[in-house]
C-alpha cells in the first residue's frame, strides 16, 4: 500500500511538475545521490522508465550522461546506459 502512495500522487502532476522534480533528483545526484536511486525515483515520478529516460535526456547534457555511464562498471554500467544513452 505505502509503496504506491507516491505513484498515485505523481499521476496527478503535469509534465512540467514531473520534470522539475526529476531535475531536483539530477541535482541530488550531482551532490552524491546514488545513480540507482536517481533512476528508481525518476521512473516513479515519470510514470515509466521510458518517460524517465526522456526527462533525463533533456535535463542532463550528452557529455555528462556519457561520463555517468563510463564511471560505472558491470551491471551498474548496463543500467546507467539503459537510462542515459
Amino acid at each position: 500500500m505505502f509503496e504506491s502512495i507516491g505513484a498515485d500522487i505523481y499521476k496527478t502532476w503535469s509534465e512540467d511538475q514531473r520534470r522539475a522534480e526529476i531535475g531536483k533528483l539530477v541535482e541530488g545526484h550531482r551532490a552524491g545521490l546514488p545513480l540507482k536511486i536517481l533512476f528508481q525515483m525518476a521512473s516513479a515520478i515519470a510514470g515509466s522508465p521510458d518517460s524517465a529516460r526522456d526527462h533525463l535526456a533533456v535535463l542532463i547534457p550528452a557529455d555528462e550522461r556519457h561520463k555517468m555511464v563510463t564511471r560505472e562498471k558491470g551491471a551498474a554500467q548496463a543500467l546507467a546506459a539503459s537510462f542515459l544513452m
